[in-house]
């Protein structure tokens, strides 16, 4: 396929046509992913707990980072390169900046933060200076600790309206992208509609513009041996890893997933 931009996703928002992003940490599973389909790979923090074996994303730093998004890169057929910055690796504008044009420089496209509105200056600063940026609403796994678990976000009325409210607001800031995670199915719609920025969802519901799984749990490689409610594994009834991977992007583009045993309700 020809190389996935922001424009391409913005024009995918337009069109209708749902977005397909996996997790990917290396070039093997980067060219196999990009050559499925799935237009956006994204180098996550989850490193940490599928392949480092920690307990949370806490201990991955931005060499480790740095690292897989080289890798990713060198596999890449096509795909847009998103890469997390870590825990604390934007705790300043001196830090978040130094540490962004490591991670553009090793190979990604565009970097993902975790917050609410206060990513608003961070956003602003990254856009001014040609790094395009991904918000990531909801729960969010670097803040494991203040939510006191992965818990679902969003289901009050009132944090369901702050997240609206973010939500606009890190698009005025410049934010290219949304990732809403782990929240009801019918916020994630009304924060898909109301902003003109691509969203993506990891149980989030099937109204947002595209989806995103880790890519150990799709394949069913979850180490708990219990995967979350909203994953699915796609290599039941498949007989390789290349048609799990053409099988998820179908399921997301013909919106058969994810299905309401994969949602949450508000």
């Amino acid at each position: 396929m020809s190389d996935v931009t922001l424009t391409t996703l913005q024009s995918l928002k337009q069109s209708g046509e749902k977005i397909a992003m996996l997790t990917c940490y290396d070039a093997t599973f980067a060219h196999a992913a990009s050559q499925a389909g799935v237009e956006v790979l994204l180098v996550g923090d989850s490193l940490g707990m599928v392949l480092l074996g920690h307990d949370s994303t806490l201990p991955v730093t931005v060499t480790d980072m740095a690292y897989h998004v080289a890798a990713v890169k060198r596999g890449n057929q096509g795909a847009l390169i998103l890469v997390d910055l870590p825990f604390m690796a934007y705790a300043t504008t001196e830090q978040c900046l130094h540490n962004c044009a490591l991670l553009m420089q090793a190979g990604a496209h565009m970097v993902k933060l975790e917050g609410a509105g206060w990513l608003a200056e961070p956003i602003r600063l990254l856009a001014e200076r040609g790094i395009p940026t991904c918000a990531h609403l909801g729960l969010t796994p670097q803040a494991v600790n203040i939510l006191g678990g992965y818990k679902v976000q969003g289901r009050q009325e009132a944090q369901a309206r702050q997240m609206r409210a973010d939500a606009i607001a890190l698009e005025q800031a410049g934010a290219a992208m949304l990732l809403l995670e782990c929240v009801p199915s019918s916020l994630a719609a009304e924060i898909s509609q109301a902003v003109k920025i691509p969203v993506i969802g990891i149980g989030a519901g099937a109204a947002t513009d595209g989806q995103v799984l880790v890519l150990h749990d799709m394949l069913g490689l979850a180490l708990s041996g219990r995967s979350p409610k909203f994953v699915k594994n796609f290599m039941t009834g498949q007989d390789s890893i290349a048609a799990a991977l053409s099988a998820y992007v179908q399921a997301v583009k013909s919106v058969s997933f994810p299905a309401a045993e994969h949602c949450f309700s508000a």
